[in-house]
């Protein structure tokens, strides 16, 4: 697992935003090309899909590792930190398409599968939705896939125990902005003004009753105001304030609700102060959603691979997001978690001191053979 450990920390010093990860994208598809793949390149610009044949069976699967990097300035002092300024791999990327490169190599040389394994490579899953984009640049018509499954790694999960959950996994992600547009003046004269500070304010405590007396209890939402900017100095009153907002749900008339709920709210509220809002919202990822069969396939996998201590079902999704979702709306599969905590007092995943756990690699890299072997059990 030599080779697996030099590709991760390789990849970490080089990091690069989604939708640019141009050296990423040339590394990766230079090394499936030397291991006898058949590399397909563009797909989302940078995405990288490598296709290994062996016997006659129709069957097919595909395994995701994404490749992009954050926009963090690593603290870590490691010797193979980030050379690129401001650009960190802050969430195990560089560990997922290193274990997946490591597993691609260990496939080709033992073919010990019948059918067509499709490894993709993904840009952009941070930010950019780079699994949509490489679904509307034909990826499944390109490359039909029975099931596919993605891991991640996780921090907080126990070292080398696997979390797979079926139905909701991970949460819907939406963003708004509203901007309360009011009238400005002196601060020692707020009469003659509208103020929109205190509108603001006031719309952001009406914000958090939504969860709490518009969604049913047992329907997990969250509503997190994240950024309230407005004004400069302390004896102006601005003619605007303005709030972002980040909404997360797994049902999709609860993500309705919300928004709905979310614009009454803002407007009402700002009527009531006499003055208006501009609203900008915009729909992220999807929930994403684990199949049944493809969940069941993952869990009976990793009990015979790590043993039944090691293997336990998330008891609720978490509210993070990810765009595998859009893969998962497309074809079966599962998304599953793979532990790779260290300490009580890791740091987490997007944090500037985050590094991926190196010990996990020969875990996350065998898991991944296996998988693909037992899906495309040769007779």
């Amino acid at each position: 697992m030599a080779d697996v450990l030099a590709t991760r920390r390789h990849l970490h010093q080089f990091p690069e935003i989604g939708l640019s990860e141009f050296k990423t994208s040339d590394y990766v598809a230079d090394r499936l090309q030397a291991l006898g793949y058949a590399v397909t390149r563009g797909l989302a610009g940078t995405g990288v899909v490598a296709t290994l044949r062996h016997g006659d069976s129709p069957r097919s699967i595909g395994i995701r590792a994404d490749f992009d990097a954050l926009p963090i300035l690593e603290e870590t002092g490691l010797d193979y930190a980030s050379k690129v300024p401001g650009v960190m791999h802050a969430c195990g990327h560089d560990g997922h398409t290193a274990m997946l490169l490591g597993a691609a190599q260990i496939l080709a040389e033992r073919r010990n599968f019948d059918g067509t394994i499709h490894l993709i490579f993904q840009p952009a899953e941070e930010n950019f939705g780079g699994a949509r984009l490489m679904i509307e640049d034909g990826l499944f018509e390109k490359f039909p896939c029975d099931a596919v499954f993605a891991l991640h790694n996780d921090p907080d999960i126990t070292f080398g125990h696997i979390a797979v959950r079926e139905g909701p996994i991970m949460a819907a992600i939406d963003e708004c902005k509203i901007t309360v547009n009011g009238r400005g003046g002196h601060g020692a004269e707020p009469q003659s003004t509208a103020d929109p500070i205190v509108c603001g304010a006031s719309i952001i405590m009406a914000l958090q009753t939504i969860v709490s007396r518009n969604i049913h209890p047992l329907d997990p939402s969250v509503i997190t105001v994240g950024g309230f900017h407005a004004g400069a100095a302390s004896n102006v009153i601005p003619e605007r304030a303005e709030m972002v907002l980040s909404i997360r749900s797994f049902d999709a008339k609860v993500r309705d609700q919300l928004e709905q709920r979310i614009r009454a709210v803002a407007e009402g509220q700002a009527a009531s102060y006499g003055m208006g809002v501009t609203i900008d919202y915009q729909r992220g990822y999807n929930a994403t959603i684990n199949h049944k069969a493809e969940t069941d396939f993952v869990r009976d996998l990793a009990v015979s691979f790590a043993g039944a201590d090691k293997v336990f079902d998330l008891p609720r999704p978490m509210m993070g997001s990810e765009d595998f979702a859009y893969m998962l709306t497309e074809r079966p599969g599962s998304y599953f978690f793979l532990g790779t905590k260290r300490t009580e007092n890791d740091p987490p995943l997007h944090h500037p001191r985050y590094d991926f756990n190196d010990d996990a690699l020969p875990i996350g890299t065998t898991f991944w053979v296996e998988l693909a072997e037992r899906y495309l059990q040769a007779s």
